[in-house]
């Protein structure tokens, strides 16, 4: 591999006035910068990024941690991240948790080891653990959708509460009763959010959900697949004979809602005829499905470009106000909600 001073050599230069080229730290003459050029050219030297990181005090590097590289919600949204930061002239490292809180500790870890210039998280829980290692690095950070509790750090989210009472509202106002919710995870404050809306929603109609109506998964499409198969058997069970059916599912996330669709044909329900079913966060996938789902939500990779606009902006003025950019969502009607058929409203 070639090194400096063979450049140096071969342009008939001193290493340092290679140096001073490559890294524009001195004014040098014309043709010295185009001997050294030419000779890096020549030889197919590549500069240590090591060794400038280490001159500048940057690297030019941001780590961006989310919890599944599986899920598209997050495939969306590191592609507008990364655009953004390759816009500013940043490369992005990515670390896949696959929702275990150890492994993104030790990937927040590893990042902060390769002193990176930023650090954008979308957390996979432990936030007492994520919180103390905050409080060791002072990296310039951001957060998308999760409050990481005692952490400097900007936070880039959707208005969860009101997308879920906007999704809601719209089963309401076709019609819709009873609407059964599938959260994600109570130990994460967007699935808490999105609860809050969606019984925010039926009290002020004056609907009172109990306990029933609500079932907690896991934010997958196999998880929203086992517990709609669980909230619509349940209902036919002789116990729950006495009670309308549910004609509307609120779930929290689009894959959720997905799986539910699936559960849905598998129990022989007719969407949205005898069942309407909403999402949450629009991803991309949700328009392609059939039927085609309704959901509520933001551009994805738009979050992601306005989390690494801030994360940008963090790294190159560390010492300004701490930001929460709240986007609004809106929803998006498709083929899986409509008014509910008047036979299954009866009491």
């Amino acid at each position: 591999m070639s090194t400096i001073k063979d450049v140096a050599a071969l342009a008939g230069v001193s290493f340092t006035t290679v140096s001073h080229v490559l890294n524009e730290t001195r004014p040098v003459s014309a043709d010295a910068r185009r001997r050294v050029l030419a000779a890096v050219e020549e030889i197919g030297y590549l500069p240590s990024a090591v060794a400038r990181s280490l001159r500048k005090s940057e690297t030019k590097i941001v780590g961006v941690l989310v919890p599944n590289v599986q899920n598209p919600f997050f495939a969306e949204l590191v592609c507008g991240v990364e655009e953004s930061c390759r816009l500013a002239g940043y490369s992005v490292f990515l670390c896949n948790s696959d929702n275990d809180p150890k492994r993104q500790q030790q990937y927040m870890r590893t990042l902060l080891e390769k002193r990176v210039d930023g650090l954008l998280l979308s957390s996979a829980g432990d936030d007492e653990a994520l919180a103390r290692i905050f409080k060791l690095a002072s990296v310039p950070s951001v957060t998308v959708d999760r409050l990481v509790p005692g952490a400097r750090a900007d936070r880039v989210s959707v208005h969860n509460q009101q997308g879920a009472y906007n999704a809601v509202r719209h089963l309401i106002e076709l019609g819709h009763r009873r609407v059964a919710c599938i959260s994600g995870p109570a130990e994460f404050e967007v699935a808490r959010e999105r609860i809050e809306g969606w019984r925010r929603a039926l009290q002020e109609a004056g609907i009172s959900p109990d306990a029933s109506w609500v079932i907690e998964s896991d934010f997958s499409s196999p998880g929203g697949y086992d517990a709609a198969r669980r909230l619509l058997m349940a209902q036919a069970k002789p116990e729950h004979g006495a009670a309308a059916p549910f004609t509307g599912i609120f779930a929290s996330n689009d894959m959720m809602a997905i799986g539910a669709l699936r559960a849905a044909a598998e129990l022989g329900l007719r969407v949205p005829q005898q069942l309407s079913v909403v999402g949450f966060d629009d991803i991309e996938l949700s328009r392609y499905v059939f039927p085609a789902l309704t959901s509520v939500g933001c551009s994805i990779k738009e979050l992601g470009h306005e989390a690494g606009r801030v994360l940008i902006e963090r790294i190159e003025n560390p010492g300004a106000a701490l930001k929460d950019v709240l986007l609004t969502p809106r929803l998006v009607v498709r083929e899986s909600t409509a008014a509910p058929d008047a036979a299954l409203l009866a009491p």
